[in-house]
């Protein structure tokens, strides 16, 4: 039986994780946009992915766009392994083969 994954199991984070592996492979997103698409706080947002970069699951780019900060966020190729390794657990489980 596939394992549910600790990090991505916390509701945000599997948000979050959902919302990067469903980009193109190479694609990422402004934390502003994922801050207000999920309706976080930067606080929470901001906390959730030091997580989830601690796992090696994201990785983050802090930049500079007309002299403002902007920082952007995308799913390693780890990230989106451990999802679907996520996902595949919550399936056996909704079929009952977990038990």
């Amino acid at each position: 039986m596939s394992e549910l994954n600790g990090v991505i199991h916390q509701p945000v984070r599997l948000r979050i994780m959902a919302s990067l592996v469903a980009l193109d492979k190479d694609e990422q997103v402004d934390f502003t946009y994922l801050r207000r698409l999920l309706k976080l706080t930067d606080g929470n947002l901001g906390a959730h992915l030091a997580r989830l970069e601690a796992a090696g699951y994201i990785k983050i780019e802090k930049t500079f766009v007309a002299r403002k900060p902007r920082t952007y966020v995308r799913a390693t190729g780890k990230g989106h392994d451990a999802l679907h390794g996520h996902i595949a657990a919550l399936e056996q489980i909704l079929r009952g083969s977990g038990k």
